[in-house]
């Protein structure tokens, strides 16, 4: 039997791979965050199942799902608006669907650490103890659709086609793998416009994650609402989350959906990240880099008297990820 669009899938995938080593390869070199952080490090190949599994067939799914959308969206947007939209220069159109899908990106990745049940899937993101360019590809499928749902809807609902954004896509897409790398370089003014690797590596930090530096390609967003932390020093860190997590590919497909692989985990202390405290924007040791848990007492009597433990306290936290797109 022929596939000829298998192979076609695993040529792209193995070039798109190519490209990636071969742009960030040399800068990872040169410009270390993490200068003791191999190329190939724990974790690493997990990473590449998830980057495999995205170009073979994650990504097709998205596209399917974000094409019925589209298709959906032109029964409930009034004719006559997308007709005006459609009026407005393309660079008009263009900024108007970036900035709100990145509104609703920073909304929702808000969201993914606030709620339980969507951060069991975003925390897959987060389980990698050690970030790179490919580690950037770290995702659970329904946290990246609908992640990549909300940054497309806008432009969806303005008309736009693939072809009219096609290159603004790759390029905030490379952007994406470009600060999860293990790269330190000032990068000025653009890490308010396009983010950058100090500001998204902080956001992985195992006891900051939930409190800073949600919008990936849009940090101006953090600075409006507040959440914008830049760090100083060195990244000594720890990455990860406090939960136990499972290691491998398959499992942590299924970890979301698995009660009783959480729990089991969580009973046998688990391979994850191990436990840690928390932390506040005034937990943070700006001049060093490094963190300390920030003393709330009574904060932390109202969490006792919750009948529930609070909200994202088995997890913390999520890759961007994303990856950018419209």
């Amino acid at each position: 039997m022929s596939w000829p669009w298998f192979t076609e899938a695993i040529t792209i995938a193995v070039l798109s791979l190519l490209v990636f080593a071969v742009m960030f390869g040399p800068l990872e070199r040169a410009f270390a965050a993490r200068p003791g952080q191999r190329a190939w490090r724990a974790g690493s190949g997990v990473d590449l199942a998830f980057f495999f599994g995205q170009y073979l067939l994650w990504s097709a799914l998205a596209l399917l799902v974000l094409d019925q959308v589209r298709g959906g969206l032109g029964d409930v947007v009034p004719a006559g608006w997308r007709r005006g939209a459609g009026s407005w220069p393309l660079a008009v159109q263009v900024a108007v669907a970036v900035v709100l899908g990145d509104l609703l990106v920073y909304g929702w990745h808000r969201a993914c650490h606030a709620v339980p049940v969507l951060w069991r899937f975003h925390a897959v993101h987060h389980t990698a103890e050690s970030l790179d360019w490919l580690a950037a590809h770290r995702e659970h499928p329904l946290d990246g659709v609908t992640t990549q749902l909300a940054q497309n809807l806008p432009a969806m609902a303005l008309g736009l086609s693939l072809g009219e954004v096609g290159a603004l896509v790759v390029f905030r897409g490379m952007w994406g793998a470009f600060i999860h790398s293990n790269v330190r370089l000032d990068v000025g003014w653009l890490r308010f416009a396009l983010g950058a690797p100090v500001l998204h590596h902080y956001h992985h930090a195992r006891d900051v994650a939930r409190t800073a530096n949600y919008a990936n390609l849009a940090p101006w967003i953090d600075v409006v609402f507040g959440t914008y932390q830049r760090p100083t020093g060195p990244e000594t860190y720890a990455l990860g989350v406090a939960e136990p997590a499972p290691r491998g590919y398959l499992a942590l497909l299924v970890w979301p959906f698995d009660s009783r692989l959480r729990r089991s985990l969580r009973a046998s202390g688990g391979s994850g990240s191990g436990g840690a405290e928390q932390i506040g924007s005034r937990g943070v040791d700006q001049g060093s880099g490094g963190y300390r848990p920030a003393a709330n007492p009574s904060r932390a009597a109202r969490r006792r008297a919750l009948p529930l433990p609070p909200i994202g306290s088995s997890a913390t936290v999520q890759v961007a990820h994303r990856r950018g797109s419209l």
